[in-house]
């Protein structure tokens, strides 16, 4: 099979707010994204992508080798199509070079695969390509598939561990450990350890690969008195500044990371650079946590923990959850983010001492006590290039757009958050005060 486009349904609204920029199959699991899991594992010589046509010229900017939303493409040859959410177990994939028109790939009730047909082409369209799959789909012979079907931002999470353990076959571009061994102690199978050569890490440093093992990236930079406990994947240019990485975490390309952090996924771009607590959460591109910003994970009671996702509350049929951190947003010192939180994208927290809400829309701030909108786009704008230059990016036209598409749906979320928060605390709209976010 040398044909692949990976399709969003539906239920990828659901994964607000880590999604709100991104196609699901965009979203980190493990060492990898859906995508490059698939590009790595099959030989492919031709991919496209159905995804929201709201993200459809930041993704042309990012990947412009695809075919987005192109049914002219599809028409041409047999393509295989992959839902997004669809994380398949490590044997399957293989498998998927073997697929043939006349069976479809489901878990559970949704379809994970299917052969598409050039004829079939003609049935997708944009507003409705899921519905249209789901009808081919009818008339093929279904096979169970084993892996899981991702519904929520949590799963990610919850599967980040064991995805790790499985991508580690697939890390070809790092080799077993080659510096010195005597400035490191390492605990458990060495063999379990692979570091680019060009990462540089100091003395002092336990690498700890008794619960599975250990990806150090190219560039990454790994400070002195800083732990590693495997199973945990460690992306290019990211540095680790004393800190203290349980196992089931993975941190992007170029994230600036210390203090304790616990089972969680850093897309990239993102900075925890000082001490704080940051447990089972999912952490998208260009966020600050500044100083001792941290989050709980687990209820005193330990019941089953609620995340307002777009303000609605989803049982998570889980005891550990942390938060969930739309891109750009930033928090100031001393932010203390209660178990299964959900903040959008372009807000800005400042805490007051106690809790902060578990529901923060998109473009809001949190600050004296309540939450207001951010509607002044270009300050938004300038803040996000600001901070994206610092690593030689800059915010492109095609992000403005989508920003400021997201802007305008999520008016009603913002406002109706708003109006709650005001009314549970009983509070007015004060006075704006100067904020101060620490950024490395």
């Amino acid at each position: 099979m040398n044909r692949l486009a990976l399709f969003e349904d539906r239920s990828a609204l659901q994964f607000t707010p880590i999604a709100l920029m991104r196609p699901v199959f965009e979203l980190l699991c493990g060492q990898f994204t859906a995508r490059e899991r698939m590009l790595k594992s099959l030989s492919v010589e031709e991919w496209g992508v159905l995804i929201r046509p709201a993200l459809t010229e930041v993704y042309a900017e990012e990947f412009p080798q695809s075919r987005i939303n192109d049914a002219i493409w599809l028409s041409e040859a047999p393509t295989l199509l992959i839902n997004g959410r669809w994380l398949p177990a490590a044997h399957e994939i293989p498998r998927l070079a073997d697929v043939t028109a006349e069976t479809v790939g489901m878990i559970g009730e949704t379809v994970a695969y299917l052969l598409l047909e050039p004829e079939e082409a003609t049935l997708l369209t944009t507003d409705a390509w899921d519905d249209a799959i789901m009808k081919i789909a009818s008339t093929r012979k279904p096979v169970a598939v084993a892996g899981t079907e991702l519904n929520y931002p949590w799963d990610l999470v919850n599967h980040n561990r064991q995805q790790l353990l499985d991508d580690f076959a697939l890390s070809t571009s790092t080799s077993p450990l080659t510096v010195d061994s005597r400035d490191l102690t390492i605990v458990g199978p060495a063999e379990l350890i692979r570091v680019d050569e060009s990462a540089e890490i100091d003395p002092f440093v336990v690498l700890d690969t008794r619960q599975g093992p250990i990806v150090i990236d190219r560039d990454v930079k790994v400070q002195a008195f800083t732990r590693i406990e495997g199973p945990a994947y460690i992306g290019p240019g990211t540095q680790l500044f004393r800190a203290n990485v349980k196992a089931g975490t993975t941190a992007g390309p170029h994230c600036r990371l210390g203090g304790e952090i616990e089972e969680s996924i850093l897309h990239g771009y993102a900075n925890k650079y000082h001490d704080g607590f940051l447990g089972h959460s999912y952490i998208c591109p260009w966020v600050n946590l500044g100083a001792q910003t941290s989050n709980s994970d687990l209820k005193n009671d330990y019941s089953h923990v609620k995340v307002p996702l777009a303000g609605m509350p989803i049982d998570t049929h889980a005891v550990k959850i942390g938060c969930f951190i739309g891109d750009h947003t930033k928090t100031a010192l001393n932010s203390l983010f209660n178990t299964g939180s959900s903040v959008g994208v372009m807000s800005m927290v400042l805490p007051v001492g106690e809790l902060l809400p578990k529901h923060i829309p998109s473009f809001s701030r949190f600050w004296l006590g309540r939450i207001d909108s951010q509607v002044d786009i270009a300050d938004l704008f300038d803040l996000a290039d600001t901070s994206m230059r610092r690593r030689g990016l800059s915010l492109t036209a095609a992000q403005r757009l989508l920003l400021v598409s997201l802007l305008e749906e999520t008016v009603e979320e913002r406002e109706s958050a708003i109006h709650w928060w005001d009314q549970k605390r009983g509070t007015s709209p004060a006075a704006s005060p100067q904020l101060s976010i620490e950024s490395r």
